[in-house]
């Protein structure tokens, strides 16, 4: 069942986007359903890699560290350096 929704968009996005639609001879709605429909079928660790640029993805797993490395502590000791809490 479709259902009508409202967008508040800048009007230049909006010109843009409509010329992108009929370039593709689709209307805006079933572009912007389209993509909604790609974003919610993604798995969740999908969309999450897709975040990570391919360059800082080659990185992980460079840094080794001791096998009881707290990764959270470090990170509230220098919050608490930087800030003093």
């Amino acid at each position: 069942m479709k259902s009508k929704l409202t967008l508040v968009i800048e009007k230049d996005i909006i010109e843009k986007a409509k010329e992108f639609a009929t370039g593709k001879h689709q209307s805006l709605s079933e572009i912007v359903e389209n993509y909604f429909a790609y974003l919610t079928s993604q798995s969740a660790e999908l969309r999450k890699s897709t975040l990570v640029s391919p360059r800082v993805t080659k990185l992980r797993g460079v840094a080794k560290t001791d096998k009881d490395f707290d990764h959270k502590k470090v990170l509230e000791e220098e919050i608490q350096l930087k800030y003093g809490r």
